[in-house]
């Protein structure tokens, strides 16, 4: 049988089972022997030499509840630092984590030829955020831009039963061999945008969606191939509405 992660699959409790293992640990020692919570700021996990995935910690997060997750890729060529201002006042507004991977080559795996390195990056990325906070299960984003845009498009669709919600800023495709999961999706588009045409990739991808019975937000503004700063607010308001 092929694995299932041939097919962009991780396992389902994923954020679950390392958030029980952290209660299960305080609980039976007094302490927690799983990784600690982190200070404010930007954080890299340490879960690559290079290419390092960063956690972006708000200032008085919530202690006593679970926190909202917002997991950010990149766009081709690009790196976390370059997406996180985008997501980072919001996150700081309204109390939620943001994950930035880092694709392990100029773009994510599924662009170039398939799932491989960056699913096995972020499964590890994600128990070890998990491991550290208590993650509300219901409100879990893969989000993008560009490139990052199709994988979270990809990976969101396949992995709905993680995700809660799919974040598609300017993305291109899909590529989707399992469906898992009932995931709400944000798609927007620049009506000029000059990289991916709208018409074959925002409207396309949107209409697809919505034929398949998915829950659809979709928004063409008035610009190139960007990140809007006024759609990431709409897209916000989506994810935690």
């Amino acid at each position: 049988m092929f694995a299932p992660s041939l097919f962009g699959r991780m396992p389902p409790d994923v954020l679950a089972s390392a958030s029980a293992s952290r209660s299960a640990s305080a609980s039976a020692t007094g302490t927690s022997s799983s990784p600690t919570s982190l200070p404010p700021g930007r954080h890299a996990l340490g879960l690559s030499e290079h290419r390092d995935a960063v956690l972006y910690v708000p200032c008085d997060l919530p202690t006593d509840k679970p926190v909202p997750l917002f997991v950010m890729f990149h766009g081709a060529g690009g790196f976390p630092q370059k997406v996180l201002p985008f997501i980072e006042p919001h996150a700081q507004q309204h109390k939620f984590l943001v994950l930035a991977p880092h694709s392990t080559f100029p773009t994510w795996d599924i662009v170039i030829g398939g799932s491989g390195p960056d699913l096995e990056r972020l499964q590890l990325a994600l128990g070890n955020v998990a491991a550290r906070y208590r993650i509300d299960t219901d409100r879990v984003a893969f989000a993008g831009f560009s490139d990052g845009a199709s994988y979270a498009l990809s990976i969101g669709v396949t992995n709905g039963d993680i995700a809660s919600h799919v974040i598609a800023f300017s993305g291109g495709f899909m590529s989707v061999f399992v469906q898992e999961g009932q995931p709400r999706i944000f798609i927007a588009h620049g009506l000029t945008d000059e990289q991916l045409p709208i018409a074959t990739s925002g409207r396309q991808n949107a209409a697809k969606l919505k034929a398949a019975g998915y829950d659809v937000q979709y928004v063409e503004f008035d610009g190139l191939h960007i990140i809007e700063p006024g759609v990431v607010a709409r897209a916000i308001d989506f994810f935690l509405a």
